[in-house]
Parts: structure tokens; sequence; C-alpha cells
């Protein structure tokens, strides 16, 4: 009757909660505008609610490991007091997480609010004991020993409580900081105990009671002594309070080991003190501690300071790896190292090593066949982020099922359950994976190859390895001659000459990238066991073969050839166009002036035009419209440009204007001083002052020696310059401000580099690698601002930055990266955002994995590479003018010589002349001789 009492005034307050405040039976008054206003939000809020529920419900229905929706069902479930639903969404969650310690005690406490009756007080017990089996938390345990005192009255009541006082001192007791509390409370049980067991004042205990007071008595001594062999913190006022507490003093031995653990204390305080004033995640402080409690070598210290790092940052797939690596070597406790390695795939299920390292454990315990096969099926669903991970999973379930068979005979269960699992992970790699990812994640086909493996070498089953090699051909591997020589190799050890000769005879058909090295192999084996018509097939294929493919490449290198000679007629041909335009424009300006002037000295002018055009110069479509450091400098340096004549100037004005000219300086810069000088370019042409405005932003960095902004012929500024520091320091803290935008620009600040000696060299402050933490958003509304766009990510986990990316005047291009924490809040950030619309966009969401940067073609250097003879045809500085080669052709042919590839076999350069190669003529020793008679 009390739990049903109980139950409906629940219910009725959560009806009463759920009133609108103008309704009457709460007592507000209905004719009230406001009231009724509010009455109305509150129903607003109740729909957007439910809306949100179903909402969320409905996310969970179709990805079940979204963390942060289940975070967010909880809490307005909790929030609409829906306690049915919210116990379901708490046990769906539990399944999938380990619960944090907040989550954990919130679902505790209320659930005790309901719990009155025995039957529901065993299914708190249930609860705590799935509590703290996820993390070690102290607050857990010491809620748990509490709420068993409740419990007291019962049979057995008292050595429970004990039972859970014990469990939390093994599991926490040890804790620095924490582990205080939970003795103290130990503590005070046993003296509640005691005090009761007193007998009444005046009376006379009898034999019975007397020992039962001295065995309560000596339980709390030796809970005393124990706290005291533990160095936690205030421990001085631990022992002070034995002290007082006991009548007898305190033994040598304790206080021994009293001040033993007061000096360990003192070498934990400053890794304890590093926590405490460390910011989240605290990764780099808890492995300092890690690392001193392994070179003291405890294992239950060390356990438990795994365990302390875990809890704060327990979605880092590396301090799972090595807690479970440690567990798995040195402990070597069933029990314990199961539960690791279970928490760790729950909390980073996305990490498909740690699945992995499960399933290894799993069979190193003997954990029976079910269950680690119903484990491998989990991991098939818990969202890898790469198709390579579900190759990875497969071969290591495969070969799990592999060391259960026995091979001495010839069939068993569980031979035919490996044969089945391989058939169903090839399946399953080209249907759900590539599907999911547009690839495979196998395309060398290795676990086809290892099924072929274990069919020749283990079952003696060459016809099936033949069929598996036959299948692996043909998706595309065909082609390469280490996927026919692997074959080979099987067909070797396992099987016959016949087989062996009739792969090697495809290899060389197929074979397109080192047909050379099939065709030796092919001779290698008639050589050895061929007869004379096998030798003589042989050669004749492998000729052919050779002769098809000199033949394609010299077509190839004939084609990049002539590409690069209508490349350099272009060249050649915008040169001249260039030469034509500047010659136009001269013409112009010398007939303004006096003509008869102009006459006498155009020839001269226009030799001087020719003379003086400036190979610094860049025009639109050169080199990618890159302006190089070195190239500014002479740019700017030279000032023999010829000036537009004036109709008429008197002498003197002339004079002055030369003179003005002369004034101005060169802006060259000392290669001695580039540690503390730094590049700074894409700067507005118009800025009015620029030596001022970069003087105002770079003082902020150090004390700034001197800045050379870079002017124009005619006093325009160019949009870069130098900035001088008085130390390197300053310049290295100059970086920073790369990419801050200037006058609605963003200026480039890089380091100053002699490009003459570093060619190679390129300023890139990001990551061109895989980031697993970081997303790539592509598609978004070019007025799509980096707040607004933080307002939609943050609704996925913690945001840590955001970068827009621009064009080279500020403006943004429609993409992004956004930074999460952690691989986890970004790979659900991937789910939930890709295909989400923005301001009637949609974008486009993926892990951050740049392609790799193609480099910008080089006419002096990169064609020069790929092409040799038209550059050596042409000589050190490409085509003159006169289109003829000054090198004598016995040097030409010289210098194409014959190559030798690798395996031995002569055939000539594919790249080393325009024209098919001839086959060089062989010659005698008396060849040899008239001719070094003739020379």
């Amino acid at each position: 009757m009390a739990a049903a009492g109980a139950e409906a005034a629940a219910v009725a307050a959560e009806e009463e909660k759920r009133l609108p405040e103008g309704d009457p039976e709460s007592g507000g008054d209905s004719d009230d505008e406001g009231d009724s206003d509010s009455s109305g939000d509150g129903e607003d809020e109740e729909k957007e609610n439910e809306a949100e529920i179903q909402r969320l419900e409905e996310q969970l229905s179709i990805n079940a490991f979204d963390y942060n929706c289940h975070l967010d069902l909880i809490k307005l479930l909790r929030q609409e007091g829906e306690l049915v639903k919210l116990r379901r969404a708490r046990q769906k969650m539990s399944e999938l997480f380990p619960l944090t310690e907040e989550i954990w005690l919130d679902w505790l406490k209320d659930e005790i609010k309901m719990a009155s009756e025995n039957s529901e007080r065993e299914k708190v017990y249930e609860l705590f004991e799935r509590a703290v089996k996820d993390y070690i938390c102290p607050e857990i345990w010491l809620e748990y020993a509490q709420y068993s005192i409740g419990g007291i009255g019962q049979e057995g009541g008292i050595e429970k409580v004990r039972s859970i006082f014990e469990r939390a001192l093994t599991a926490v007791g040890l804790h620095v900081t924490k582990g205080t509390a939970l003795w103290e409370a130990y503590r005070e049980f046993e003296n509640a105990i005691l005090e009761t067991a007193q007998p009444a004042p005046g009376s006379v205990p009898s034999p019975e009671q007397q020992q039962m007071l001295c065995s309560q008595l000596e339980k709390i001594h030796t809970l005393f002594r124990r706290q005291l062999g533990i160095p936690l913190l205030d421990m001085e006022a631990s022992y002070a309070e034995y002290e007082e507490w006991s009548e007898d003093p305190i033994p040598e031995t304790i206080i021994k080991n009293y001040k033993k653990a007061l000096q360990q204390l003192e070498k934990c305080k400053p890794y304890e003190e590093a926590l405490l004033g460390a910011e989240t995640p605290k990764l780099a402080e808890y492995q300092a501690y890690i690392d001193f409690e392994m070179k003291a070598g405890d294992p239950a210290r060390i356990q438990l300071i795994y365990e302390r790092a875990l809890a704060e940052n327990c979605l880092v797939p590396d301090l799972w790896a090595r807690y479970n690596q440690y567990l798995d070597r040195q402990l070597k406790v069933k029990e314990l190292v199961l539960s690791a390695h279970d928490r760790a795939v729950r909390n980073c299920p996305w990490t498909v090593g740690l699945w992995i390292r499960y399933l290894l454990a799993m069979e190193r315990h003997r954990v029976d066949h079910g269950v680690i096969s119903e484990m491998f099926e989990k991991a098939l669903n818990a969202g890898f982020i790469q198709a390579t991970d579900y190759v990875e999973i497969w071969q290591a379930y495969l070969d799990y099922l592999r060391r259960r068979v026995d091979f001495t005979q010839d069939s068993s269960k569980e031979l035919e359950e490996l044969r089945s699992a391989f058939a169903r992970a090839v399946e399953y790699l080209k249907q759900e994976v590539e599907e999911r990812f547009s690839e495979s994640g196998d395309p060398s086909c290795t676990i086809m190859q290892n099924w072929a493996r274990v069919e020749a070498r283990l079952c003696n089953n060459m016809q099936k390895a033949r069929e598996l090699w036959d299948n692996i051909m043909t998706k595309g591997n065909a082609k390469y001659a280490n996927m026919w020589l692997e074959y080979y190799n099987l067909e070797r050890a396992h099987g016959d000459t016949q087989h062996c000769r009739k792969a090697l005879h495809r290899a060389v058909q197929c074979t397109s990238d080192y047909p050379e090295h099939v065709c030796e192999v092919l001779l290698t084996l008639e050589r050895i066991e061929g007869t004379l018509e096998d030798w003589d097939a042989a050669v004749q294929k492998t000729e052919n073969r050779l002769a098809r493919v000199n033949e394609q490449r010299a077509k190839a290198a004939e084609k990049e050839a002539a590409l690069a000679k209508q490349e350099e007629e272009k060249a050649e041909q915008r040169k001249q166009a260039r030469a034509e335009k500047k010659a136009s424009k001269k013409a112009k300006k010398t007939k303004i002036g006096d003509k008869r002037k102009a006459d006498d000295d155009d020839e001269g002018e226009w030799g001087q035009e020719e003379e003086a055009e400036q190979p610094s110069k860049r025009h639109k479509g050169d080199d990618d419209g890159v302006l190089l450091e070195e190239d500014m400098e002479v740019e700017t340096g030279l000032f023999g440009r010829s000036e537009p004549e004036k109709p008429y100037r008197p002498a003197n004005q002339k004079e002055k204007a030369s003179t003005s000219r002369k004034d101005i300086p060169k802006v060259l810069h000392d290669s001695s001083k580039d540690s503390v000088t730094v590049f700074v370019s894409n700067l507005s042409y118009n800025m009015a002052d620029p030596e001022a405005k970069l003087r105002e932003l770079f003082e902020s960095c150090g004390e700034v020696a001197e800045i050379r902004p870079v002017f124009s012929n005619k006093g325009t500024f160019r949009g870069y310059c130098y900035v001088e520091f008085k130390e390197e320091k300053s310049a290295l803290q100059a970086l920073g401000l790369d990419r801050k935008v200037v006058e609605g620009r963003p200026m480039f600040v890089s380091p100053c580099v002699d490009k003459n000696k570093n060619p190679d060299f390129k300023v890139f402050r990001y990551s061109t690698t895989l980031e697993k933490h970081k997303l790539f958003i592509s598609g978004l509304p070019f007025s799509c601002t980096k707040e607004e766009l933080e307002d939609v990510c943050k609704a996925h986990g913690n945001v840590k930055d955001i970068r827009l990316v621009t064009n080279r005047a500020g403006k943004p291009k429609g993409l992004a990266y956004v930074e999460y924490e952690n691989e986890a809040q970004a790979s659900q950030a991937v789910l939930k955002m890709d295909g989400l619309t923005v301001k009637e966009h949609v974008i486009k969401v993926a892990i951050s994995n740049p392609p790799l940067r193609k480099l910008p073609d080089k006419p002096e250097a990169g064609r020069a590479s790929q092409f040799a003879v038209p550059r050596q045809v042409y000589g050190a500085r490409g085509k003159g003018r006169t289109q003829l080669s000054m090198m004598p052709r016995a040097l030409q042919r010289q210098s194409n010589p014959v190559a030798k590839a690798e395996n031995g076999m002569v055939q000539n350069s594919p790249a080393s002349s325009s024209e098919p190669p001839e086959e060089p003529k062989k010659m005698s020793n008396a060849d040899f001789a008239k001719m070094l008679l003739k020379k």
C-alpha cells in the first residue's frame, strides 16, 4: 500500500507540474491575461519538446551509436518527467556506451527515490553493480556503500555493507585525493555498530557481549592501521584521530608504515598538484603520473592511475590501448582484462585496433566461441570511418577461426565455418563496405590471397586456390607483376610445373608495370625445367612482348616530346607577342615628342627595349602567377626602364626629374638577415602609408629594425615588403600574424628564404594528412560567417577551431575546416551534418584528408627533367632563336645510352628520344680495333 501511495503521489505531483499556471485546478486565475500567456508558452514549449523527443528517437533508430543524441534525449525526458521512457533511454545508452559518473549518479538517485520495497531495492543494487563496472569512481562507490546501510535491518545486512565497503576500498581506497572519504565512512559505520553493542549503563556485560565488543574494537583498530599505511591526503589528521581514539599507544610497526606512506605521499604530491592545476584533458599530466607509477612498479597503483586518467579521457583510444596492453602483459587477470577491453570498445567503438585487441584477449583467455563470434558481429556494426578498418577486423576474425581448425582432419565443422567466413568476408567487402565508401578497402584482395594460401598449404586443395587466384586477377590485378609472381610462388610451392608455366605465360601477356621482370622469371623457369620447345616458345613470347612494350613506350615518349615542343612554341609566341606589344607602345610614345629625334633614335631605342626586357616580370598564366621574392628584388631594383617622353620639358626640369629618380632607393635584401626578417605579401596596392601601417601591426611582436615596402618605377606600392626585427624570436612570433585580415585582404607572413638555394621551400601552416578529429565542409554559401557555422557545428561536440577558406583577396570559397576535441565528436558530426541544408545550400561533410598537392609545372626544370632529349638539343637555356642545335650529333647519340633494366635485360630508354629507338648494332673485337685505329 505504501508503495502504491508513493507512486500515486509521484504521478499527482507530475501532473500538477504539467498543469499550466492559469488552470483553475492549480489555483490560478484563468481570466488573468499574463497567466494565459504563460500557459500558452508552456504548452508551446511542451509541444516543441515532444517533437524534439520524437526526432531524437528517430535519429537513434538510424544510428544507435550517436552519443550526443542519447544525452539530449535523456535530458529532455528527465525534464518532461517521462519516467518510463527515461528508464528505457538510459538502458539503451548503457548497453552501447559506458556512462559517465554524472549520468550514473542522476540515474541512481532517480531510482532510489522510487524504490521502497525490498524487490525494488534489489534492482537498485543491480544498477549500482553495473555503475561501478564502467569507471572507477569514488563517489559512486561511496553512494553505493551508504545506500546499502539502509538495508542493514535485513538478514545479513551488516555483512553485506562490510562486503561493499571492502570492495570499494580495493577499487578506490588508494586514490590519493578521494580515498580518505571512503575510509572515514567505513570507520563511522563500524563505530555505529560499536555504539549499539555497548551494554546499558550500570549493567555488567556478559562474556558474549564482551567478546563482541573486543571484536568490534579490533575491526576499528585494523581500519585505522590499514589506512595509515597508504599515502592519502590529510594523513596527519587521520593519525591524530587514531591517537585520540586509541587507549593504547600506537605500535612501532604502524608508526614506521605511517612514515613510509608520508614519504611516498611527498613524491606523489607534485603529480597531484599538476593535475589539480591543469586544464582538461590533462593527458600530459596523467601520462607523467603513469610513468612515475610504472617505475615504482605497484600493480594496484598503476591500475588506479590508469583508471583515473580514463575517467577523464574516456574517448582517447591510445590511452585505452596502452592500459589494455599493460593488463594483457603484466596482470593477466581474466575478469580485469576482459572488463577493460569491453569498456574500451564501448567508449571508442570507431577504433578498429581496440576491437582486434579485444578479440585476441578473449581468445587468449579461452572465452566461449559463441561469445567471440557475437563480439565480432558487434564490431561490424560499430561504424568504422575507413574501408580498410573493415578489412583489418575481418582478417583478425579469420585468423582466430583458422587457429581453431585441426588441419590433420580432411574435413571438420571448424574448417567449414572458416571457409564460409572467408566467403562472407569477400561478399561483405564487396556489398556493404563498397556501397558506403565507394571502395572495398582491399584492392589487392589480401583476404582472398590468404584464403588461397590456406587452401593450398593447409588443405592441399590447389584447385580451389587456383579458382581464387583467377577471381583475384579479374578484379584489375592482372596488370601488376607482383600479383602474378605471388601466384607463381604459391603454384611453385604447392602446384606443378605445367600450371607455373601457364601462369607465367599469362603474366607476360598481361603485365604492364614490370614486364621485363616477369619475362626473366619465365626464362629462368624454362632454363631449369623446360624442353627445347618450351625454351623457344618462351623466348619468342618474351621478345614479342618486349618489342610491343618498347614500341608503346617510344610512342609515349614521342607524344610527350611533341607536347613539350608545343609548349615551348607557345612560350616563344607569348614572348614575341609581348615584345611586339611593348614595341608598339614605345612607337606611340616617341611620336608625341620631336619626330626627327624619334626617327634618329628609333633603331637604338628598339634595341635597348629588347635588351632591357625584364625576366622577372610575371604575366598571368606564367608559373601560376607566383612572384618569387628574388624576382621582386630584381624588378624593384632595376630602374633602367625607359620613361615615356614628354612633348616639351625644359632642360633644368629634366635634370631635376632624373635626379629625383636616382634618389629612389633600391629595395635589396641582405640574405644574412633572413633569420630576423619576414616576408609580407598579398597586401592592398592602395595602402596609403605601408611602412607606418605595418610598423603598427608588427610592433606587438618585438622591436622592428626596418620595414622595406617595395614600390614600382611609377612609385605605386606593389603589395609586399620586408619586415626586419632586432631579434630572431620576434620574427618567429610575427609568423603568427599570417593570414590576418588587413584592409579587407588576408596578409601572408612567411619566413624570408632564398628560393634560389631552396627552390622547393613552401610555407603551409595546415596539415595535409588525415586528421580524424577535423572535418572538411564544402558547398557552404559564400555569405556564411564563422559564427553561423559554429552555431551549426557546436551542437555535435566541442568545437576547437573553425577556418573558412578564402582566396587571396579574402573572399570565401564556400569551404571550411572544423576541428573538434576528439575523433568521436568529429565522426558523429559527419553522420549528422552531411547533406544538411545551410541557407538553401546542401553541404557535404567528411573527415579531413586532403589529397596530395600537385607541384606546378616549371618550364626550366620540371619539363626538362621529363623530356631530356629536346632539352639537350635546344641547349642549356632552352630553344634558341635560330632553332639550331650547337651539339655534335655524335655527342647526341652518346647522351642517349641504352638503358639496362633492373632484371638485367637490355632495352631502350623510353624518354630518351623523340623518335622510335633503334636496336644497337653488336660489335665484334675486330670492329672495336678498327674504331680505335681510326681515332
